[in-house]
């Protein structure tokens, strides 16, 4: 992939004036199901740290790319002179079955980044897009060939792909029309109310209307089969964008296109919480349940909201690899499937991006930190990982896919391609989930610990929250302006497991921080009030679900890669180095750098790093025999049903207090092995001595 010499790649960012379509951005009231409710992008402003310079990268694109590429495709469909630019590639060509698409996500990434930065030239170069755009779509309209079937249609090639996937037509004879037609319309959504470009919510209000004039007469039944049909039946999130359109324009032809696009077999079978996702394209269908949310808020039929929570379930750790990402080959594989499933081809990056956004979308009907654990989780160690550290003008430099199998490399580019499109608003709204707040403005929800600024002018709040995350897990909130009573929500996340401690202008609060919860601080604030909330790393492991043998080391939420070149897994070994605390720093040491360390002569960097060093995710634990310091039984480290060895079980209960407690614990563990039948009694013995010869340090 890439763009080919000779294209106009050199040309102006803009070739005439823009038009005058500028205006007040703006949202439709919050729906009353939502429990919580987001900031404006415009409302929270990074600060510096990793998180900022990823930005910074994808805006240095957004200056750069020249917008007449990006219509090429549209103006030739329409018959109007192209101006000379060449379409981006990849996917994106004057021939391509998916061309248009890359225009919806170039439109978001312009207005995600004027309303973060509002930079006029990205203002600018937005309204040109869309004046553009209506100008192919009034010329298509008069004299497109064949004309379309409504005048709100507005596409880069004819209705033909559509009328053929109403007779059946698979992939790759069409690919996924709608799908196209999704990132279109929610691009002039977004442009509208990101950046109060009006003509771009007439254009989105008259693809509505054609979207519905084509598919309201459709029965039922053949709706979907053509929603069933692989790939060719893809449609994103035509009914979010539909729904989040309805609630614009008000118009119920707009909320009855979105129910057109209803996946009855799957929505029943995830409302009955059936999991029957397995062989299912995952990228096909994450985004259609963050539209059956946005369905529910507008019908209140609880099927769609109980569908997607469970398939949310379903998927955000049965079938989530350590990065926080889903799939192989693009596809969902059996539940639990991990270890089994580990290859170059996991973890589609669009999957995360609609995971993270249907993520977001639960938490706001219902706060639940489990939800925030999982964002954390994929924007830290999947979506910050999918941007190169390097600079282009030319090319997002996104992943498409990310593996997880042992020697893997990440490859970036991917103009043209989906994930391209999603790369390139992946990075311009970082802050949009680090602060929430109640319906009833009493309570502001800090659940991501990113250096960010909230200004909050209903409350006259300005809170500033400084940090180096994901560097180190200490982050400071500091009230800034205003003054008055309010609830501080604080998530403590679930892999903050020891040390967790709040203070209050230095005092420490004394309520429990409980991993895994929001943990409340109430009180009247001042200017100058600070919270500062210190959640320790630690080096941990998690398990394959599939195989516990199968694991991969985090420093806290950062997930570490052994940086290694071989095709097999590392075995990697660290239960004889380990001292009464049971902590795995002390076989696994720090490097130099900061969060990099090195552990049976391998470097584990941090996998946010994103270069082309090849790296394994997972590793192979292997601890076949009881082993305590040098002092080892002879007697093999078996595993229980559980696929937990007898050194799993004992050290889950570290830190051990003194020599005694620990040989306490390996008699009562050995003592139950063997009435259980998985150690002789000469075994437990053995055990025993060994736990009485060694000498384990604090």
């Amino acid at each position: 992939m890439g763009i080919a010499a000779g294209t106009a790649a050199a040309a102006p960012l803009v070739s005439r004036a823009a038009p005058a379509t500028a205006a007040a951005a703006a949202t439709a009231p919050a729906p009353a199901t939502w429990a919580v409710r987001p900031f404006p992008l415009d409302q929270v402003a990074l600060g510096d740290g990793v998180f900022r310079r990823k930005r910074d990268l994808m805006l240095e694109y957004a200056r750069s790319y020249p917008a007449d590429r990006i219509l090429a495709v549209f103006r030739a469909n329409a018959g109007l002179d192209t101006r000379g630019a060449q379409p981006p590639g990849g996917w994106e060509t004057s021939d391509g079955n998916l061309r248009g698409h890359f225009a919806g996500h170039f439109l978001t990434l312009l207005a995600q980044a004027y309303a973060d930065t509002r930079e006029a030239a990205l203002k600018s170069t937005l309204d040109y897009v869309i004046g553009a755009l209506a100008e192919c779509r009034q010329a298509f309209a008069e004299h497109g060939s064949p004309r379309p079937s409504h005048p709100g249609y507005l596409a880069a090639y004819p209705e033909t792909q559509f009328v053929l996937l109403e007779s059946y037509t698979t992939y790759p004879t069409i690919w996924a029309p709608y799908y196209t037609c999704h990132k279109i319309l929610r691009g002039l959504l977004d442009a509208h109310t990101l950046a109060g470009n009006a003509q771009a919510l007439t254009l989105a209000s008259g693809l509505g209307d054609w979207a519905h004039s084509r598919l309201a007469r459709l029965p039922r039944a053949q709706l979907e089969r053509m929603w069933s049909i692989y790939i060719a039946g893809e449609y994103g999130g035509m009914n979010e964008a539909l729904a989040d359109l309805y609630a614009l324009t008000g118009r119920a032809e707009h909320l009855t296109a979105a129910r057109c696009f209803d996946n009855t077999a799957l929505l029943d079978a995830c409302a009955a919480d059936r999991d029957i996702l397995d062989g299912r394209h995952a990228n096909q269908h994450i985004p259609q349940f963050t539209g059956y949310l946005r369905v529910f808020d507008h019908t209140g039929e609880e099927r769609y909201a109980d569908a997607a929570r469970h398939f949310w379930r379903m998927v955000a750790g049965p079938r989530t690899y350590s990065l926080g990402g889903t799939g192989q080959g693009e596809m969902f594989r059996a539940r639990g499937a991990i270890a089994a499933t580990l290859g170059d081809n996991n973890a589609e990056t669009c999957a995360t991006y609609n995971l993270l956004k249907l993520s977001r979308q639960l938490f706001l009907r219902d706060p639940d930190p489990a939800y925030m654990d999982h964002y954390e989780r994929g924007l830290t160690n999947h979506i910050l990982a999918s941007r190169r550290d390097a600079r282009s003008t030319s090319s997002p430099e996104v992943t498409y896919f990310v593996g997880m199998g042992p020697g893997v490399v990440r490859e970036y580019d991917n103009t043209g391609t989906c994930c391209g499109g999603t790369g390139m608003e992946n990075h311009t709204k970082y802050q949009d989930s680090v602060y929430f707040r109640s319906a009833d403005g009493g309570t502001l929800y800090v659940d991501l610990p990113l250096a960010a600024t909230l200004r909050w002018p209903e409350r006259g709040f300005v809170v500033e929250q400084t940090s180096t995350f994901p560097a180190e897990g200490v982050r400071t909130l500091t009230f800034r302006e205003g003054a008055g009573p309010l609830d501080l929500r604080l998530r403590i996340p679930s892999w903050a497991t020891t040390g967790v401690t709040v203070t209050v202008n230095g005092v420490p609060h004394p309520a429990a921080a409980v991993p895994g919860s929001h943990l409340s601080v109430s009180r009247s604030w001042r200017p100058g009030d600070r919270v500062q909330i210190s959640t320790p790393y630690r080096l941990r492991i998690e398990r394959a679900l599939d195989d516990p043998t199968v694991q991969s080391v985090f420093h806290g939420p950062v997930l570490l890669v052994a940086q290694s070149p071989a095709q097999g897994f590392r075995a990697f070994s660290f239960y004889r180095d380990f001292t009464l605390q049971g902590d795995l720093a002390a076989a696994i040491r720090p490097e130099g750098r900061p969060q990099y360390f090195t552990t049976h002569g391998l470097t584990l960097a941090p996998f946010f790093v994103a270069d082309s060093t090849r790296y394994h995710a997972y590793f192979r634990r292997t601890e076949p025999v009881v082993v305590f310091g040098t002092a080892d039984s002879g007697v093999p480290n078996r595993a229980r049903g559980d696929g937990l060895t007898f050194l799993d079980v004992l050290w889950a209960g570290a830190p051990f207090a003194s020599q005694a407690r620990f040989l306490d614990a390996v008699r009562a563990l050995a003592d139950g092995w063997q009435a259980e039948g998985r150690l002789t009694r000469a075994e437990r013995d053995a055990v025993v001595a060994a736990a009485v010869r060694a000498n384990l340090r604090r």
